[in-house]
């Protein structure tokens, strides 16, 4: 159990200048108290990405998630209104639904107890001899569920402002670069089991420093001269320009997409729009335990078949990109476990330039912001 000096160390060399700061220290990363607070206090009360709103666009089509370790149902109810509950019957605390699909009602495999698409109880059997027992009095306990730019989020946290209120000019944003992805639909999934702390693979994916040392396909496949990092409330915003001549990454001379546009949303969702047709992948980024990361890219395109371009954009990401990043923050987890690293220094370009780490620092910030609400 952590104590209050713990959340008042974790703040150590932490400072809200970029330029004078230094990263989070180890223990955030390599402590098992610290993971649960991330899983309660971070996922549990921030706005957690589901799917595209495809998956439940029409009455009755639901979809079953775990978030923060907590099983949910997103469902779209006969009155076309988005809905989410915890995945748990009211009579014995047995799980309701599986997986996706289309269903008229939601029935409790366990004993038939049944519930309107509104969460609302409408039959359970062999109960007419209760006693102070009524049906309409029990319904799902509900979860907040919001459409966000094509894609679902839930938040546990019944107490959280909207996410378009939180977000700012995110959406704005996001529907200036990709105003179709509404319309997008599923392509191809990734998923990758890595070894480090959430938070690591985060920090790898705010910066573009190590991309010149580590990805040298990427800074073929991008303008690195046009990278710009941009830091918003709970947002930052990572734009370039596609390279100009031809890269060892994959093939963009037919590209219609000729941007890198990629929004980091706290504290564990990335969307990407790589050079390409129009698309939208969204990562993932589920902490599993301290040293532990479950990591999701799911592709949106135009068509559910991917052309030749962006098939060998899913190869270059999986097979060349996503190696490359596995290994970085797997070997930066290993050394936080080593006495020969505490934190480093952040490196600040004041212009923002992609090789500037102040999106960590921005990230950094918002994780020492959740671990002070704990104690308040």
């Amino acid at each position: 159990m952590l104590m209050p000096s713990d959340y008042q160390s974790i703040r150590a060399g932490f400072d809200k200048n970029p330029a004078r700061s230094c990263s989070l220290l180890k223990e955030a990363y390599t402590d098992p108290r610290w993971h649960e607070v991330d899983v309660k206090h971070v996922l549990g009360k921030s706005w957690q990405w589901v799917c595209h709103v495809e998956k439940v666009r029409s009455k009755g089509q639901y979809i079953t998630v775990d978030i923060a370790g907590q099983p949910i149902i997103v469902v779209r109810d006969r009155q076309e209104t988005l809905r989410a509950f915890y995945n748990v019957c009211k009579h014995r605390a047995h799980e309701l639904l599986k997986g996706e699909g289309t269903t008229g009602g939601i029935v409790c495999p366990y004993h038939a107890w049944t519930y309107q698409l509104d969460g609302q109880l409408s039959k359970a059997p062999h109960t007419e001899n209760l006693e102070d027992f009524r049906v309409s009095d029990v319904c799902l306990d509900k979860v907040q569920v919001e459409e966000f730019c094509g894609f679902v989020y839930v938040n546990l946290d019944p107490f959280a402002d909207s996410l378009a209120s939180q977000s700012g000019d995110l959406e704005n944003e996001i529907r200036h670069w990709a105003p179709d992805i509404d319309q997008l639909t599923f392509g191809h999934r990734l998923t990758y089991n890595i070894k480090s702390n959430w938070k690591n693979v985060v920090d790898n994916f705010l910066e573009c420093y190590h991309c010149p040392v580590a990805h040298k396909d990427f800074c073929q496949l991008v303008d690195m001269d046009t990278y710009r990092v941009t830091t918003h409330g709970i947002y930052s915003s990572h734009m370039a320009d596609a390279g100009n001549s031809p890269n060892s990454a994959y093939d963009v001379s037919s590209a219609t997409v000729k941007t890198h546009a990629v929004w980091w949303l706290w504290p564990n969702t990335c969307l990407m729009r790589y050079p390409g047709r129009s698309s939208m992948i969204v990562m993932n980024i589920i902490p599993v335990a301290h040293d532990r990361t479950f990591e999701i890219y799911d592709f949106y395109l135009e068509t559910p078949d991917a052309d030749a371009m962006e098939k060998e954009a899913i190869r270059y990401i999986d097979e060349v990109l996503q190696v490359e990043d596995i290994a970085l923050v797997e070997s930066v987890q290993r050394g936080m476990n080593t006495p020969a690293f505490t934190q480093g220094r952040i490196v600040h370009d004041p212009l923002g330039s992609g090789k500037s780490e102040h999106a960590v620092h921005h990230f950094h910030g918002l994780v020492l912001d959740a671990y002070a609400g704990v104690q308040s």
